[in-house]
């Protein structure tokens, strides 16, 4: 059974940073790229990082610079991925989701909400 699970969200200043974390179970998730996806209220769900399975990593131009996505291949049955955002910008708030690239996966976590804001 699939399960992706989301977290580390929270309400951050602009400036500030967060971690994010992604537990994903169920289907050979290390085998697969993985994405940070975003969907602010009104807008379509985005990519914003992609990582391959080897390591390699891209990222959107709204973000490049800001964050770093990574990736823990090392349990059979767990692959964790984490999204690292520096200088975050009240344009960054958003729920933010973790899933295969290019094709996601059908079951979404509950994903984690990220808010900038003074």
């Amino acid at each position: 059974q699939v399960q992706l699970v989301e977290s580390g969200g929270d309400l951050v200043q602009p400036g500030g940073s967060l971690r994010l974390s992604c537990a994903a179970s169920g289907s050979a998730f290390r085998l697969f790229a993985m994405a940070w996806y975003r969907q602010a209220p009104g807008k379509q769900r985005e990519s914003v990082a992609i990582i391959l399975s080897g390591g390699n990593t891209h990222y959107a131009d709204s973000v490049k610079g800001r964050f770093t996505i990574s990736r823990d291949n090392a349990n059979d049955t767990v692959t964790t991925v984490v999204l690292q955002m520096n200088n975050l910008k009240p344009e960054d708030t958003a729920v933010y989701y973790c899933n295969k690239y290019p094709t996601p996966d059908d079951s979404w976590g509950q994903g984690t909400q990220v808010t900038v804001s003074s």
